[in-house]
């Protein structure tokens, strides 16, 4: 296996199309209505003194965290935009014979779909989410439970157990709409690609979709993790409360530490996962998986492969040249 097969690569899936997170360049590749296939490529830049940051342990992780969460956010953005012109002109070429009541009618739809959309990138870019996830279960347990009424840890297992409610409730709702579960599509697309690649295969169509769509590496491991860990955490001694609000203000207070464990114990599971007695501790993620990500068309895992591999191509040509 070759030294670039054995370098580690993310992306993440956007809408009718998919980023990768090279060395030195992030690419989306979009698959357009008349099926052209559009590229947006961001050189990446990061400051020195953030780099430090990234080889810190617990720090590492919520910097991580936070600088995919922005650089992200500029490809959604970009294939949103491209989504919203499709749709545009399609509307325009339907619709023009037709009353202005319609127009207004369909134009609404369409923006109800964006806002879908939108929501989508609540859960990539994690943060919002994240603090959603954790004060909502917190505030109803306490409702419902109260803290003197059972051993501490028993209930902050029912804590993370509404959490875990909670998110999947979430994500199977949403997976409903068409538009996320095409996003879903092109999670799945994105994870064939990295396991072909990392398998050390030519990523064609056929062999890319032999891979299974689930990863260790993937954000939807880190939710769980981050669940599990704060049970952990929030039942140790020292961080006691009185009230629902001192339960809610410990819970975001102590956010950043859940958070830099749980990228930790992802960094572990993902290094353990060849080992047979340690490989179960990614189970949970890879489980939640199977409603983050679906099974992707052959056009979709083109899309994704597309845009790796125009990722691999510019990062060997920036790297000989730097």
């Amino acid at each position: 296996m070759s030294q670039d097969t054995r370098n580690i690569y993310g992306g993440q899936a956007v809408i009718e199309g998919v980023m990768f997170a090279g060395k030195h360049v992030n690419v989306t590749a979009v698959r357009r209505k008349n099926d052209e296939i559009v590229f947006y490529e961001v050189p990446r830049t990061t400051k020195p003194w953030i780099q430090k940051l990234k080889k810190i342990p617990l720090l590492r992780g919520i910097v991580g965290i936070l600088e995919s969460s922005a650089k992200g956010s500029q490809h959604l953005n970009f294939s949103m935009e491209a989504y919203a012109e499709d749709e545009y002109a399609d509307d325009k070429d339907k619709v023009k014979e037709e009353p202005v009541e319609k127009k207004k009618e369909e134009k609404s739809g369409w923006s109800l779909s964006m806002i879908v959309g939108v929501a989508v990138a609540g859960i990539i870019s994690f943060i919002v989410g994240k603090l959603i996830f954790t004060v909502v279960p917190a505030a109803v347990t306490e409702l419902i439970f109260g803290h003197d009424k059972m051993n501490i840890v028993v209930n902050n297992l029912i804590e993370g157990l509404i959490k875990i409610v909670f998110l999947l409730s979430y994500l199977y709702i949403i997976s409903l709409t068409p538009l996320i579960k095409r996003l879903f599509q092109y999670h799945g697309a994105e994870h064939k690609v990295i396991s072909a690649y990392e398998g050390g295969v030519d990523l064609t169509v056929k062999n890319v979709q032999s891979f299974t769509r689930l990863h260790y590496r993937c954000g939807s491991s880190f939710i769980v993790f981050s669940v599990i860990v704060g049970v952990v955490i929030y039942s140790l001694p020292i961080f006691h409360w009185d009230s629902m609000w001192e339960r809610i203000y410990l819970r975001v207070l102590l956010l950043p530490v859940v958070l830099g464990v749980s990228y930790e114990t992802l960094r572990f599971t993902n290094a353990m996962r060849d080992m047979p007695l340690l490989r179960s501790l990614g189970y949970p993620g890879l489980w939640l998986q199977k409603l983050t990500t679906k099974e992707p068309t052959d056009e979709q895992v083109a899309v994704s492969i597309a845009s790796f591999s125009r990722m691999l191509e510019i990062d060997r040509q920036m790297g000989k040249s730097a």
